[in-house]
């Protein structure tokens, strides 16, 4: 049988079609799939993040006085339902709104409107654009932030712990999430100035530990200590908490919670960030450790177990801003020196009379400050895909580290300085301090009406 040309360019034609079809079928296919599994990847994480609600509710009450066990684990509570509303009604546009380089100012009010879907979801990257460069869900990436904008309140509430009205620290937890904690970091995740000045925070050394550490600073200086911190003669007396059992449990779940705060920072499944990610921000944890607790161990004669809980810590937060830029190495160093750094922060904090119940400011304040400061100090250039530049023992000059010391700098003075008008403002409004009486029997009893043991708890 005869063919024609026609026929046989017909019969191509339609097979080179069908490819076609079949090809783009495929890259759809494809695509969607690595949609599905970022998204999955980033929910995951997300809710490791969330889990770690409960590592610092048990680490606190534990850090602190039976007595005052139910007041904060209702804090721990009811922290994070606070900063869910504020940041739903105000705080993610703050954040996350497109607007001028200090704040944003499009899609500010409980994402009206919004469109979760990835495939249609450009539509919202004129009033989202900081965020468009992940393609899942845009529910996706609300709930992954908003749960790091939990974890910055739940910072204040340890270090202002057994003497505040459970009224004020929910007012100030609120106004922290919708205002404080968002504007910063807009400067810095938002597509903000500071961004824009080459600073760089992987995943919160700045934006949710040091917001989180100079808010609580803040709160103690208008609080004031606990009754009996602090002699006349200027002498520091202990007030040892009631469950170190609870406290290294609250340790162990942060731990596992910044397997998801770190990691999922990459809001990919990128294997080879998520690998090195995972690598550095346990390296970092487990130095800290080692580190504080030799330190304790030389400084007080005995191992203190509190100090090596908050040298784990210490760790985790330092290793937060670098984790994604510093080699597994550098993640050594930079935990060493975080676990001996806080040690040194609990001691100054009591010279200069500063009391924090559980040492939240020496562990995410000054270890805050100091993560975030590695990333000028230890970056190697896109280690794992971002172009930060090489940090000065890289060979890159100071260039990065001084965009990093601008970055804390400005941090501070704002977040600071917003604190203490809110801190003022609430305690002329509502008061700040439980009574003497309230804070001498407890606050279980003064603020809530029940306790948390009916069995006698010895208080040593």
């Amino acid at each position: 049988m005869r063919v024609s040309n026609r026929e046989v360019f017909r019969t191509a034609t339609l097979v080179v079609a069908v490819l076609a079809l079949a090809t783009n079928a495929h890259a759809k296919t494809a695509e969607e799939l690595t949609v599905a599994l970022d998204t999955i990847w980033v929910l995951l994480t997300a809710s490791l993040v969330f889990f770690m609600n409960l590592g610092f509710a048990l680490v606190e009450s534990g850090f602190c006085r039976s007595k005052n066990t139910v007041n904060i684990l209702s804090k721990n509570f009811i922290v994070f339902a606070i900063s869910c509303l504020a940041y739903y009604v105000v705080g993610w546009g703050l954040m996350f709104g497109s607007g001028s380089g200090l704040v944003g100012s499009q899609g500010l009010f409980a994402l009206s409107g919004a469109d979760n879907s990835p495939a249609t979801g450009d539509a919202y990257m004129g009033a989202y654009g900081a965020i468009a460069w992940t393609g899942i869900p845009l529910y996706a990436k609300f709930f992954f932030q908003l749960v790091f904008a939990g974890t910055a309140a739940t910072i204040v509430s340890g270090a202002v712990a057994e003497r505040i009205k459970y009224i004020s620290f929910i007012a100030f937890s609120f106004l922290l999430v919708a205002f404080v904690y968002p504007i910063g970091g807009h400067w810095i995740w938002g597509g903000g100035w500071l961004a824009a000045a080459g600073f760089w925070d992987f995943a919160g050394s700045t934006v949710v530990h040091s917001v989180g550490g100079w808010a609580a600073l803040a709160g103690v200086i208008v609080l004031g200590p606990r009754l009996g911190k602090f002699g006349a003669d200027g002498k520091v007396n202990p007030i040892p908490g009631h469950s170190m059992t609870s406290g290294v449990i609250g340790c162990l779940v942060l731990w596992l919670g910044w397997f998801g705060f770190n990691p999922g920072s990459t809001m990919a499944s990128d294997p080879n960030a998520i690998s090195h990610v995972f690598m550095t921000t346990n390296t970092a944890a487990f130095m800290g450790l080692l580190s504080a607790t030799a330190l304790s161990w030389t400084w007080d004669g005995k191992p203190d177990l509190g100090m090596s809980i908050n040298g784990c810590l210490a760790g985790l937060v330092a290793i937060t801003a670098p984790c994604a830029f510093v080699t597994v190495n550098a993640a050594l160093i930079i935990g060493l020196i975080a676990g001996l750094l806080v040690v040194c922060a609990v001691k100054l904090c009591d010279a200069v009379k500063i009391d924090d119940p559980v040492g939240a400011i020496p562990v995410h304040l000054f270890n805050g400050v100091f993560g975030t400061l590695c990333v000028g100090l230890f970056a190697v250039d896109k280690i794992t895909g971002a172009a930060t530049g090489n940090g000065l023992f890289n060979g890159g000059g100071m260039t990065l580290l001084i965009a990093q010391i601008k970055g804390i700098v400005a941090v501070a003075v704002f977040t600071f300085t917003a604190s203490l008008v809110f801190w003022f403002a609430i305690k002329a409004v509502l008061g700040l301090r439980v009574s003497k009486e309230e804070e001498e029997e407890g606050l279980d009893i003064g603020e809530h009406g029940q306790a948390a043991y009916h069995i006698t708890m010895p208080e040593y």
